[in-house]
């Protein structure tokens, strides 16, 4: 009995470093992508969601705080710091008009970002350290859940009203509209737990198996956004980054919530 829950702990322990992993090197791949696709509008002469010197300086803070988060060093502020670049850099663009988005996209875009920032504010609050040395803020997380459930109501709402969402999953789940539906409600169970704090562990454990399958099968149909949605394959990108972020919190919270 001891053997096996010191090897149970060692798991856990591998997975909540993933995690860790996953959202502290999300700004490196954010910038990256972000930097791809204003390259890829180039050729079509768009200007990029920010204007060019102040995203000189939102990409430095991003990598900035990434890199600090990702050797441990002062990582709670860092995360906060992380949270903050990302809710102005977020706001800027959205003010901006630069670049006009259908109703649906600005949902999916705006929804993961909500959620990344929720993540960091996890990773603030002291969640997912091994070796914790000041107590954890539970306030700091309590926030980055409520996040974690708004984005979620903006998944189900899109299964809802959102028609290219709904082709999106209609095309790769069995059962067809009743699958859908109970995904839908699925979803709306997810984020009362984490808008409430109620059985997070067990919310993020559940989540924890289906964001895989969404980032393979949803998000991973580039044929189907790129080609027939028209979204840019740089911000289908960025997309896939986000959930692969948002996946990441969703481990540290199923590991140390």
């Amino acid at each position: 009995m001891a053997a096996a829950g010191a090897r149970r702990r060692r798991l856990l322990r591998l997975l909540m470093q993933l995690g860790s992993v996953l959202l502290t090197r999300f700004p490196f791949w954010n910038c990256l992508s972000a930097l791809m696709l204003f390259a890829e509008r180039a050729d079509a002469r768009r200007k990029p969601d920010i204007p060019v010197p102040y995203l000189y300086l939102d990409m430095g803070a991003a990598v900035l705080c990434a890199s600090f988060m990702s050797f441990g060093v002062k990582r709670r502020w860092f995360a906060l710091g992380a949270a903050l670049q990302l809710a102005v850099s977020t706001y800027a663009a959205y003010i901006g008009g630069y670049v006009h988005y259908g109703d649906w996209l600005k949902v999916r875009m705006y929804s993961r970002t909500i959620a990344i920032i929720g993540g960091f504010l996890i990773l603030a609050s002291g969640a997912g350290e091994i070796y914790r040395q000041k107590p954890r803020s539970r306030s700091l997380q309590s926030t980055g859940q409520v996040f974690l459930g708004i984005y979620l109501i903006c998944v189900a709402y899109s299964l809802q009203h959102s028609k290219e969402d709904r082709l999106a999953y209609l095309n790769h789940i069995l059962g067809g509209e009743i699958t859908l539906q109970l995904l839908f409600i699925l979803y709306g169970v997810l984020a009362l737990s984490f808008l409430s704090g109620y059985y997070v562990s067990t919310a993020a454990q559940i989540l924890s198996v289906i964001l895989p399958l969404v980032i393979l099968f949803i998000d991973g149909n580039l044929g189907y956004w790129h080609d027939s949605r028209r979204v840019e394959f740089w911000n289908q990108m960025k997309l896939i980054g986000q959930n692969v972020g948002i996946f990441g919190a969703v481990i540290i919270l199923a590991t140390d919530g």
